[in-house]
This record gives C-alpha cells, structure tokens and sequence, in this order.
C-alpha cells in the first residue's frame, strides 16, 4: 500500500533541503497519515486518512 491518504488521494511531495550555503538536495515532504478504523460502506475497515481530514470529518469512525 502507497503512502497515500485514502480519503483525499494526498501523496508525499518534493523539494529542497536548502542549507546555509543555498546548496539544494532533494527531499520529500510526507503528509501526517494515521492508521483509524473507520466505518467504509457499512463494514469496519481500517484505512489510513491525513490528520486534516479526521479533523474536519470526513472520516466516520467505527465505535
């Protein structure tokens, strides 16, 4: 399984370590994913969703 939330589709992103110098090296910047059990199409299912979608509700989570 991908590093991708499973509500919104948001993936790792790409860009720079920039040190003091302005030397550039690649790096990734992940998204702040969380294992939940949440209810998906009436069955209990453990997914893994982004912080920001577990705040703003969009995951209905399993009791």
């Amino acid at each position: 399984m991908a590093y991708v939330c499973e509500m919104c589709q948001k993936r790792h992103q790409s860009g720079h370590n920039v040190s003091h110098a302005n030397n550039k090296t690649k790096r990734v910047f992940s998204p702040n994913l969380q294992t939940v059990r949440a209810v998906v199409n009436g069955a209990h299912k453990r997914i893994r969703v982004c912080t920001r979608c577990l705040r703003s509700g969009l995951v209905k989570k399993a009791v």
